[in-house]
């Protein structure tokens, strides 16, 4: 009766699980052979070595750097203190040699700068607050027109009745001849000229020009190294028609933005 079966695959699974041979009667799929093949072209597997603990590494506080020894709470005041100095001594150097703020006390540059009123003159309801730049002088003179704070000449203090720091216009450049006519108008004339050229003032109304009558037909001479300052606001303004030029070593800043208050901010 041998005779009369055919061989047949047997009806169940390979076994499964890791370790379980594949039976040699049964015939291997092709996906199983070739996963043999890759497996014995795999390199064997290396046990690595666990990583070697490094050092930790220094904190970034350089305090804890330079005092070990320090409690935390005492190096965060420490560092406090080193932040608002460092920071104190940034806004002193910026002032001594960068920008320096300064407040319009008087109306003597009126309209271009306010004063506050009620004083006489004044049309702020509070004083212009205004940054004055240290650091262009150094890089040039002023030029004519520019608005310019200066420390006034020992001259002022005696004709003006104050002194100190005064806030004006520059009108005159060194060697240059001043002189106002019978109408307020500024006439120029120039170190090695003959001719005297008008002034454009688009900064000046003729109702203010016309106001101080008291330096009409004068004429100044600017010396070399000075310049020649005046008020906006001629009637009342105490400038160098009154006490004379201003020397160049005398001058701090040029008046470039007003900061306050709101609305005036803007650049001059």
């Amino acid at each position: 009766m041998s005779g009369d079966f055919e061989r047949r695959e047997p009806d169940v699974d390979p076994p499964e699980g890791e370790g379980e041979a594949w039976p040699e009667a049964w015939p291997k799929p092709e996906s199983a052979t070739r996963l043999e093949a890759e497996e014995a072209d795999r390199p064997p597997l290396v046990e690595r070595a666990p990583p070697t603990p490094t050092a930790a590494r220094p904190g970034r506080d350089p305090l804890a750097r330079l005092f070990p020894g320090l409690p935390r709470g005492v190096r965060v005041v420490l560092d406090w203190v080193l932040t608002i100095a460092g920071a104190i001594l940034i806004v002193l150097a910026l002032k001594q040699w960068v920008v320096n703020p300064y407040r319009i006390p008087s109306s003597s540059m009126e309209p271009t700068l306010n004063c506050a009123k009620p004083a006489v003159g004044c049309l702020g309801d509070s004083s212009d607050r205004v940054l004055a730049c240290r650091i262009c002088l150094d890089f040039g003179p002023p030029a004519r027109g520019d608005i310019v704070v200066f420390n006034t000449p020992s001259e002022a203090a005696l004709k003006c009745g104050e002194g100190g720091t005064f806030v004006k216009r520059v009108i005159g450049l060194p060697g240059e001849t001043v002189r106002e006519d019978d109408h307020g108008f500024i006439w120029i004339r120039g170190p090695d000229s003959k001719t005297w050229v008008k002034l454009k003032e688009p900064y000046l109304t003729r109702q203010r020009r016309l106001a101080d009558s008291a330096h009409f037909g004068q004429t100044w001479h600017v010396p070399k190294g000075e310049y020649f300052m005046m008020g906006d606001n001629r009637a009342e303004s105490c400038d160098s028609r009154s006490w004379g030029s201003v020397p160049r070593n005398k001058l701090i800043g040029i008046v470039f933005f007003v900061y306050w208050p709101p609305d005036r901010i803007g650049f001059k």
